[in-house]
């Protein structure tokens, strides 16, 4: 299908598939995550699930917990934080829109938190937890290891640099 615009006086002609959700972000399939990507959606099943517990972290206390989900390309471990930790049970088909990929210990890992979408979904739409191949995405060798997405702002006063001498 052609979507025809008119901006400014000039026309444009676009493509626009009708497979396609207009206006949403497509699953990615588990075995394509790669560490550094942002606003993440996935369809897969909670393979296992740990309780919330509290770390220490740069920004002091913060509750996570810890599961692996799958689809039919692979297994990848999901660190949600604050309100989300605990939401993801074992056996429960879900969908996560607005995740984000860090690098562990040499793995993509998948992080939820207060802006990520989980909803249950049809059972029938992910494969049961036997059918899950074990493969798991790997960081690229030499990639630096991600704790914390980087937000900017404000990270603290200059150091160094030109300074103008008073006369």
């Amino acid at each position: 299908m052609f979507k025809r615009n008119i901006i400014n006086g000039v026309e444009s002609v676009m493509y626009v598939s009708s497979e396609s959700n207009q206006g949403e972000n497509p699953s990615t399939n588990i075995k394509d995550l790669k560490p550094g990507m942002e606003n993440v959606s996935v369809k897969a099943r909670v393979i296992s699930s740990e309780p919330p517990h509290v770390i220490q972290t740069k920004k002091g206390p913060r509750t996570i917990s810890n599961a692996v989900i799958g689809d039919s390309t692979g297994r990848v471990e999901v660190t949600a934080w604050g309100e989300k930790a605990g939401q993801l049970t074992e056996g429960e088909a879900v969908e996560i829109k607005g995740g984000w990929t860090t690098e562990f210990r040499g793995k993509v890992q998948l992080n939820i938190g207060r802006t990520t979408e989980v909803k249950k979904i049809e059972d029938s739409e992910v494969p049961q937890a036997e059918e899950i191949p074990e493969e798991m995405p790997t960081a690229p060798e030499g990639s630096r290891p991600q704790g914390f997405r980087r937000t900017g702002g404000f990270r603290g006063p200059r150091r160094g640099g030109f300074r103008r001498r008073e006369e």
